[in-house]
């Protein structure tokens, strides 16, 4: 069971679900990227939550080999409902969603 206070620490994307093939590549590129941590997938038709403890990354060559692909990031924004924690575009191949500031 997942207390009140780690839901408050997790962090990540909230991608629409109008393009099953869309969240299947984001889905599979952030498990590529994320590999030892405790991912949080929760499918909710509409829209699927898909956090991870303190910080979260995505990488533009995961996206394109999970969606077989050209994947620039900025393409995945018109997807994304809302996310939690910060997310900080780490020049054109890499977004990550964190906690706390790391600057």
């Amino acid at each position: 069971m997942t207390t009140t206070a780690d839901q408050a620490k997790l962090v990540g994307p909230v991608v629409r679900g109008f393009d099953p093939d869309i969240v299947a590549a984001v889905t599979e590129a952030i498990r590529v990227d994320n590999p030892d941590v405790a991912l949080t997938i929760d499918d909710h038709a509409g829209y699927v939550r898909i956090h991870a403890p303190r910080f979260l990354r995505v990488t533009r060559a995961s996206l394109e080999d999970a969606a077989g692909q050209p994947f620039p990031l900025a393409t995945l924004e018109p997807a994304l409902v809302a996310f939690a924690g910060r997310l900080r575009y780490v020049g054109d191949d890499e977004l990550h969603w964190y906690l706390d500031r790391e600057d």
